[in-house]
C-alpha cells in the first residue's frame, strides 16, 4: 500500500507573520483530526528555516525549486545543499510554472532531477500538459516525453524515492479540474510508464484542488493524494484535504 502524501505549495506567498499564523492553526487543525496522510510543506525560500523549525513530527519540509548546479557564481540560485542545510528533504522539480514562466526544458528540468538525488533531496517531479495539448489530443504523449527526459539520463533506480505529481496546466490557479476519470486515466498511464517501479511510486495529482473534490480524486485507485497551490493557504481548507487523502 502507498502512504497517502499531500503537499503544499505556498508559492509566492505570505511573510513570517503569515507563516507562523498558518502553521499554528495547521498544528491545532491536525490535532483535532484523526488524518494519517504524509504532509509536506513547501514555503518560499526565506521562510525554510522558519517553516522547518516550527512544523511538528510526520510533516516534511520541501523547497520549491533548485539549481542544476553543485556551487558556483550563479548569483540569486539555491543549491541542493543549500536546501538540505536549511532542513528541506523534499523539493519540487518542473513545476509548469517554472516550466512555462521561465523556459525550463525538459532537459534542463532533467538535470535538476539528477541534483536533488545526488544530493539525498527527493524530488517531486511535476509533469503536465497544456489545454493546447490537450485539445490536441496530445496529453499521453507530452507526459511520455516528459518522464522519458528522466529516463534518458540513466540515473540507477530513477524512481526510488521519488514523487510524481500530474499537474494539468489549464487546471492550475483556473479552478477548473480535470475529472475524476480524467485524473485516473493519466496516473495509470504515468504509473505504467514507471515499470516496476510503479507499483510503490506516489503519484500527487495538482490542479485546483479544494475540499470539495478532494474526496472523489483521491478515491481514484492510482492518485495517491495531492500538490496543493491557493488551498493549502487556509488551515481549514488544506486540513480537510489531507484528511480526505485517508
Amino acid at each position: 500500500m502507498r502512504t497517502p502524501l499531500v503537499a503544499a505549495n505556498w508559492k509566492m506567498h505570505g511573510t513570517q507573520a503569515f507563516a507562523r499564523q498558518l502553521l499554528a492553526e495547521l498544528e491545532k487543525g491536525f490535532a483535532s483530526s484523526n488524518c494519517s496522510a504524509q504532509v509536506l510543506i513547501c514555503p518560499p525560500f526565506p521562510y525554510l528555516s522558519l517553516v522547518g523549525d516550527a512544523v511538528g513530527e510526520g510533516v516534511a519540509l520541501g523547497a520549491q525549486n533548485l539549481s542544476e548546479q553543485v556551487s558556483g557564481a550563479f548569483t540569486g540560485e539555491v543549491s541542493a545543499e543549500m536546501l538540505l542545510d536549511c532542513g528541506a528533504s523534499y523539493v519540487l522539480v518542473g513545476h509548469s510554472e517554472r516550466r512555462s514562466l521561465y523556459g525550463e526544458s525538459n532537459e534542463l528540468v532533467a538535470e535538476k532531477f539528477a541534483a536533488a538525488k545526488a544530493s539525498g533531496l527527493i524530488p517531486v517531479l511535476c509533469i503536465g500538459e497544456s489545454l493546447e495539448q490537450r485539445e490536441a489530443g496530445k496529453t499521453l504523449a507530452v507526459v511520455a516525453e516528459q518522464l522519458a527526459a528522466i529516463t534518458s539520463l540513466g540515473l540507477e533506480s530513477p524512481w526510488q524515492d521519488t514523487v510524481v505529481a500530474y499537474e494539468p496546466v489549464w487546471a492550475i490557479g483556473t479552478g477548473k479540474t480535470a475529472t475524476p476519470e480524467q485524473a485516473q486515466e493519466v496516473h495509470r498511464f504515468i504509473r505504467e510508464q514507471l515499470g516496476e517501479a510503479g507499483v510503490s511510486t506516489q503519484i500527487l495529482y495538482g490542479g485546483s484542488v479544494k475540499a470539495d473534490n478532494a474526496v472523489e480524486l483521491f478515491a481514484q485507485q492510482d492518485i495517491d493524494g495531492a500538490l496543493v497551490g491557493g488551498a493549502s493557504l487556509k488551515a481549514e481548507e488544506f486540513v480537510s484535504i489531507c484528511c480526505a487523502a485517508d
